[in-house]
């Protein structure tokens, strides 16, 4: 069945991805792949999609990963499975490519806290200062940065700039918090933060971790500074990924989003993995909803329909490529 193209931004609109009877007979997972050869795609999957979604991607990682693989790709289009700031991310790396998105309304709470024209009057209050931004915010909001940065190279970009510097870090507030107490900074920060990494509840780990004696707690800086004081070890997914297949522990509490413990079970079979719980959690995890809204039917129908596509303005491409340019230089 084909679309009525003039139908086409109304679904869109409505709900945020295309929509369509799928016949019994198609196997997707079958068809995704065939389509994905035959119009020369690259599908990119974020460690916090689920795990079907996972196993069908080209390439899995964070947001620096990603970012990289997106920058080197051969691909005529990306099919980007993650979130809405990241598909704009590789759409600004690759101006020339199609970059589409499973579901437009796989936004991000933290890209969402810092609104284009409040951050704008944020950062007039601090002339002279140089702007640091977290990947994942938006493009809007790129082009307004200095330098883009992900939670795998803060330190590394932190420390690029002179020990005087004066710097703006946002839009997360807890990760600034934690490059300010490792680097010695004091950087000026934009009040936001992740609605996942915010949930943890420290009494439930602390629970856990009574029930667990011998589980160490890993835990992304995006948590807040309460959580991150009982973890062993802080970093990125891709940073906790490593480290748990070289750490001699075998169990692990495991303080962010739930999606990353798939590739720690495929990488550590042996090994436990715990979710840690959020603060109103019933299942025992704490999951983006936003990523969660990405499926193995909107990936078909993205892929077959080759939309919703990410679109940006020549302006905001040239302007937010040089901060994401200037990190993958030093990355």
């Amino acid at each position: 069945m084909e679309l009525n193209r003039n139908k086409i931004t109304t679904i869109l609109e409505k709900e945020g991805f295309i929509d369509e009877p799928i016949p019994k007979e198609i196997n997707i997972v079958e068809e995704i792949k065939r389509l994905k050869k035959e119009k020369n795609a690259i599908i990119l999957g974020h460690y916090y999609i689920e795990a079907e979604l996972q196993d069908i991607s080209d390439f899995v990682g964070d947001s620096l990963a990603l970012a990289q693989e997106a920058a080197r790709t051969k691909a005529d289009i990306i099919v980007f499975v993650g979130v809405h700031f990241m598909a704009e991310t590789a759409k600004i790396i690759n101006p020339g490519k199609k970059v589409i998105l499973p579901d437009l309304k796989a936004g991000c709470s933290l890209a969402e806290s810092a609104p284009i024209e409040e951050f704008r009057k944020f950062k007039a209050k601090y002339p002279g200062h140089k702007v640091i931004s977290y990947i994942n915010c938006t493009a809007d909001m790129k082009t307004e940065t200095d330098i883009v940065c992900t939670s795998s190279n803060a330190v590394k970009i932190v420390e690029s700039f002179p020990k005087d510097a004066k710097l703006i870090f946002g839009p997360d507030k807890n990760l600034g918090n934690y490059i300010n107490s490792l680097t010695g900074r004091n950087m000026v920060l934009w009040d936001g933060a992740c609605m996942v990494h915010e949930q943890y509840s420290v009494e439930k780990i602390a629970t856990l971790m009574e029930e667990y004696p011998d589980a160490e707690v890993i835990a992304h800086p995006e948590c807040e500074k309460p959580v991150l004081l009982l973890a062993k070890f802080i970093g990125s997914t891709a940073q906790l990924l490593n480290y748990v297949q070289k750490s001699e522990k075998d169990k692990f509490i495991v303080a962010t989003e739930s999606g990353i413990l798939h590739q720690m079970k495929k990488a550590c079979p042996k090994k436990t993995f715990i979710p840690a719980p959020s603060i109103d959690s019933t299942c025992g995890c704490n999951d983006c909803t936003y990523m969660k809204l990405n499926s193995m039917r909107k990936l078909y129908l993205c892929l077959k329909n080759e939309i919703p596509e990410v679109t940006l303005s020549d302006e905001v491409i040239e302007k937010a490529r040089k901060p994401i340019e200037r990190m993958l230089e030093i990355s």
